[in-house]
């Protein structure tokens, strides 16, 4: 449930953050990491190819995942977008504004001097503008949920493919392009698929993405026992951004059961998504084995301070969403079959509780004993 904030207290997202600085931000430390500079495309690399292969390959994944998944979308064709990383940034800056509408709600109701508004809000646009300028360094594909229905429609429902990272990854590594292609949309593919060919999954979603930020704490002393928390946690060995970074460490009892939840359903989609590419594309990507080789390695070969960074802004989980969702599908279709995953798809109570996602069998025992109930 969102918080109303006193007409006197409150607070917009244009309170929270300067966007504007995020977004120059972002773009400036993109390019500063731009494999391509100096380098002009052409070929298979030109823009417009990109463009036109993506356009095509995008029709052709959403046919192949529907036929391996058995989901069909109800929202028409999928649309594939090629963006620069400038692209890129814009269109995440505008989710996250739509993401924190309700946080700027909540906060609305604290004692904000708006005095420190002005600085607080450009240094939170720096750190986004860091943290956004990193990311688009590095992202290849992504479908943006984050959509409302004040949102344009020529803005919503779109599968992203970041053109510049796309084709450094190929020219590194020597990727046949219209393989390598095919294999990022299937993956960005099934996830569309499986939020607009589920009829519940999207408002569920949306539905635990506020659950998140209106248990969010907002009194002081909340902060310094998280603080003692994580003095407990690296006395004892254990890194406390591990699981769920900054936002788990500083999260109260309920709002950590509400990321728990969005981790746990994230790991099945991304596991999910990891799963369908491979099978969808196994007859027409002879290189699907190797791209996956080389992501995965990608993934795992960051160290430092990037590595502290992923930690920090819970990166580093997601991370591990995409192997533990492949082990949980495996070991459930391992006990059942295809037929006893498609439960999952069938409501919110037949999802995998995060801890499910880790011992698979209970999973499996729940929705036997469920089933014979019935």
């Amino acid at each position: 449930m969102r918080v109303p904030a006193s007409s006197e207290q409150s607070l917009t997202v244009a309170d929270l953050i300067a966007w504007d600085v995020a977004e120059r931000v972002a773009v400036r430390v993109g390019s500063l990491r731009d494999p391509l500079a100096g380098y002009v495309p052409s070929g298979s690399s030109a823009p417009a190819a990109v463009e036109a292969d993506f356009a095509e390959l995008t029709a052709v994944a959403e046919i192949r995942v529907s036929a391996v998944t058995g989901l069909h979308s109800a929202a028409g064709p999928a649309r594939a977008k090629v963006c620069d990383r400038a692209g890129w940034v814009h269109a995440n800056i505008a989710s996250f504004q739509r993401l924190l509408a309700p946080v700027a709600s909540k906060l609305g109701a604290a004692n904000v001097p708006p005095a420190l508004r002005p600085v607080s809000r450009g240094a939170a646009g720096l750190q986004m503008g860091l943290l956004l300028g990193w990311m688009s360094g590095r992202v290849l594909g992504q479908y943006d949920l984050l959509l409302t229905e004040e949102a344009d429609a020529d803005d919503q429902d779109i599968v992203y493919f970041v053109g510049p990272n796309v084709v450094a990854m190929e020219r590194r590594y020597g990727f046949a392009p219209r393989q390598f292609r095919l294999w990022l949309a299937l993956h960005e593919v099934t996830h569309r698929m499986q939020f607009t060919g589920v009829p519940w999954l999207r408002a569920y979603f949306l539905s635990l993405v506020d659950d998140v930020v209106s248990s969010m704490e907002t009194d002081p002393r909340h902060l310094v026992e998280a603080l003692r928390r994580a003095v407990a946690e690296i006395r004892a060995g254990r890194n406390p951004l591990e699981e769920s970074g900054i936002a788990g460490l500083v999260a109260g009892s309920a709002q950590r059961a509400a990321i728990g939840r969005v981790q746990a359903l994230m790991s099945l989609l991304e596991g999910h998504g990891d799963v369908t590419m491979d099978r969808a594309g196994a007859d027409e990507i002879p290189g699907a084995a190797r791209f996956g080789a080389v992501l995965r390695q990608r993934r795992r070969k960051v160290g430092g301070a990037a590595k502290l960074l992923r930690q920090a802004v819970g990166i580093e989980s997601k991370l591990r969403q995409y192997e533990q969702g492949e082990r949980f599908i495996a070991a459930v279709e391992a006990a059942g079959g295809p037929e006893l995953l498609s439960r999952v798809w069938q409501g919110p109570q037949w999802l995998p509780s995060l801890d499910e996602i880790g011992a698979p069998a209970t999973w499996v025992d729940r929705v036997r004993t469920a089933v014979a109930a019935d």
